[in-house]
């Protein structure tokens, strides 16, 4: 853990029901890694309707072929999760994330000239969306790690309230930006718009300062300089499986997110279906439906600061998770476009970003407090893995099912494949969790 520098003012504080400490605040690092973040957060929700939209109204993507789509964006998490957990935690994570921020930026404005020129079709968002997944794996495993690296151990559900808020933010103007601008505008301008947000998040994160302190190379100098050898990164990949598969509270957050991750990915494939085609929403529509998560998340991350050290973090942990992905349930009985449908599907949204939030700032909190500083990254890599790996058989799965079954049907079933997680949590030793979370082992 790096020791603060004098001039960044961070300082122990006491468990007050502020959001975030102050003394984070006056960090300006840590307003650093803030603001870059939101922008991140802001172009990838951007860019996660974008993409989407673009294929179903412009290109008349199919069920099966939004659902490729979408797997093709998710597989990075599959295939390079444990990987990237792996080299972050030997590399800053400032680096990683002014890298994969430039990258993404180059890939999207790359794009947006592409549509200009009418040759953004299925085939190029196929590739857009696999290079952006897999630049975004990167920034999120780096992101995750940072705050550790910043902040002091009793700051970090704080911290990760005012991260967590933040990306709630992101999830009310990126739905609602991205909708707009594919139905009114174009989508080179809404790809464009993605790129914008990296670019900013780029131009705060490198502003950051304070250097980190990483896990020590190997003793001998002779191989400092060298690339990692294979077996070695395998061995630093093992690590992080064991310490994770060893301790029973972070074994149910895995069981639990992949629970809810593979089929809450069938659950956006229908639901983009559903709500252009079914309810017949319009594109902007769609994106304040869409949006409405966000507000529901922001007050999600200002109660995941409270509650579960009134409570206790197990009882919010489950009870979070039963509403907030029970509500899906009530779609599939809507229809029309009708005033009270819109109202209906903005209760959902709100309801399921509160649930949804207080689960992540909790399951956060409670990663980031049992696992050791030299394993951050690889843990939260190895439950990245586990949670979203079957993320893209997810939305194959989704795909499929609204096209042998219909969209309603489909919606349907997978909403009710979400209530697993819950159940998970509530049968595990998260849900005897109490208002203390126990020391790094």
């Amino acid at each position: 853990m790096p020791v603060p520098s004098a001039s960044s003012d961070v300082s122990d504080v006491s468990d007050s029901g502020d959001p975030v400490p102050s003394s984070l605040w006056r960090d300006r690092d840590f307003r650093r890694l803030w603001l870059g973040q939101t922008a991140s957060q802001l172009g990838e929700h951007t860019g996660l309707v974008v993409i989407p939209l673009f294929a179903v109204l412009a290109l008349d993507a199919s069920a099966s072929q939004l659902g490729a789509l979408r797997a093709m964006g998710q597989a990075p998490i599959l295939l390079l999760s444990l990987f990237v957990g792996a080299w972050v935690d030997r590399w800053r994570t400032r680096t990683v994330m002014v890298l994969t921020d430039a990258g993404r930026t180059f890939a999207l404005g790359a794009a947006a000239v592409a549509g200009l020129f009418g040759l953004l079709g299925l085939p190029a968002l196929f590739v857009l969306a696999f290079t952006v997944g897999t630049l975004s794996v990167f920034f999120d495993v780096a992101y995750q790690t940072s705050l550790v690296r910043l902040a002091h151990r009793d700051q970090l559900i704080r911290g990760n309230s005012a991260l967590e808020g933040s990306r709630s933010a992101a999830q009310i103007g990126g739905p609602a930006l991205g909708g707009a601008l594919v139905s009114l505008l174009s989508a080179p301008i809404a790809v464009a718009s993605s790129a914008l947000f990296f670019a900013l998040s780029f131009l705060s994160i490198r502003r950051i300062r304070r250097t980190e302190s990483t896990p020590e190379r190997p003793e001998h100098p002779e191989h400092q300089e060298r690339p990692e050898r294979p077996s070695r990164v395998w061995r630093r990949i093992h690590e992080g499986l064991r310490f994770v598969v060893g301790d029973p509270a972070l074994r149910a957050v895995c069981l639990a997110s992949a629970a809810f991750q593979f089929f809450f990915a069938a659950v956006m494939t229908v639901y983009l279906l559903f709500l252009p085609r079914e309810l017949h929403l319009s594109g902007t529509t769609v994106g304040l439906a869409l949006a409405a998560t966000g507000p529901g998340a922001l007050l999600g991350s200002v109660l995941a600061a409270r509650l579960p050290h009134r409570f206790g973090y197990g009882p919010v942990l489950v009870t979070a998770a039963a509403l907030g992905d029970g509500v899906f349930l009530c779609v599939p009985a809507l229809h029309g476009s009708s005033a009270v449908t819109v109202a209906a599907l903005l209760a959902v949204g709100f309801v399921f970003g509160a649930g949804g939030q207080l689960v992540n700032v909790a399951v956060m909190a409670v990663r980031q407090t049992v696992t050791p500083d030299g394993l951050q990254g690889r843990v939260a890599a190895t439950i990245t893995f586990v949670g979203m790996g079957l993320s893209p058989l997810g939305s194959l799965l989704g795909g499929f099912l609204a096209e042998e079954w219909g969209v309603r049907t489909g919606l349907l079933v997978t909403a009710a494949g979400m209530m697993l997680s819950p159940v998970v949590m509530a049968l595990s030793p998260l849900a005897r969790l109490g208002r203390t979370l126990p020391a790094a082992r």
